[in-house]
């Protein structure tokens, strides 16, 4: 339970990291700079321990699926980070991560699984968060609308991605190779962000710290940590314990960032939080759809925002 828990409150830093040590680079450079290098961790513990053989045999088997999972990665990558830039770390978050089970729900629909009553739960919270947080009255910073947009984007990128990785997950492929593929892979779509961008806060003590927690604290570790913390645990209880993300991405922006969320601001951010616990507050039944896709211990073994 401490290794999932640590986990998501590792992934619950990447918002405050960004805002801190890079406030003044292109989401798309710092979301391109977390995946490539993470990615490149993640594909070195894969050959360290001999999974190597692995990671290749589940891109030439499902190619196309391959490939979803690392555009549904960047997507992932690059609206969460949008979204925290625009619509503050404590919203930008939730959004991100609360939104991800109605888009994991609606793809499961596509694909002929009924979600249960828990899931329309959720998604009745997470649409009525959404909505009060577009509300133009409230918000955060003043480009919250499409703050929470990008969140939206990016909770469908990661539905999207785990629906697909729960394919990769039952033909057989360990989590952290099929990450380590994803991240990897999106690191490389968003390379050409990084050729354009401006890199010459890497150079800077602070910008330096701030890619180095990313790649190394919030994916390396954090999957590693997740994937271990996972044997013996149930669905419901990994949910649980993986609602130390948006707790932990809300204490660090009202202590550290000075974000304060009051108004329709907070009532929105409750309704997502309230989401969020709807997901995870019962056992799960075998139509009933989580965080990380449709239910099943395959599609839990890869969930986390980030």
């Amino acid at each position: 339970m401490a290794a999932v828990a640590s986990a998501a409150t590792l992934w619950g830093t990447v918002g405050t990291v960004q805002e801190l040590g890079a406030p003044d680079v292109a989401p798309v450079v710092v979301a391109g700079v977390r995946s490539l290098l993470g990615g490149a961790l993640l594909l070195g513990v894969v050959v360290v321990t001999g999974r190597w053989s692995e990671a290749g045999t589940l891109v030439r088997r499902s190619p196309a699926v391959a490939v979803v999972t690392m555009v549904a990665m960047a997507g992932f990558q690059l609206g969460h980070l949008t979204s925290v830039r625009l619509a503050g770390v404590a919203v930008g978050t939730l959004v991100s991560i609360g939104s991800a089970p109605l888009w994991a729900g609606v793809l499961a629909t596509l694909l002929g699984h009924r979600p249960g009553r828990r899931w329309v739960v959720a998604t009745a919270f997470t649409i009525a968060g959404a909505a009060v947080l577009v509300a133009p009255q409230g918000g955060v910073h003043g480009e919250v609308p499409v703050g929470v947009l990008a969140g939206l984007v990016a909770g469908a990128s990661y539905g999207t991605y785990a629906t697909a990785s729960k394919r990769l997950l039952e033909a057989g492929a360990g989590g952290v190779p099929v990450v380590a593929v994803a991240l990897g892979g999106a690191g490389v779509l968003l390379a050409p962000a990084l050729i354009l961008g401006d890199l010459a806060w890497l150079a800077a003590p602070r910008g330096a710290l701030a890619a180095a927690w990313l790649a190394v604290a919030t994916v390396a570790v954090g999957y590693i940590l997740f994937g271990r913390g996972l044997a013996g645990l149930d669905a419901p209880t990994a949910t649980t314990l993986t609602l130390a993300e948006p707790l932990t991405a809300t204490l660090l922006a009202v202590v550290l960032v000075d974000e304060r969320l009051v108004g329709t601001s907070l009532l929105g951010a409750l309704l997502l939080f309230a989401g969020l616990v709807a997901v995870g507050g019962r056992p799960p039944r075998h139509q009933d759809i989580g965080p990380a896709g449709p239910a099943g211990r395959g599609s839990r073994r890869l969930h986390g925002g980030q």
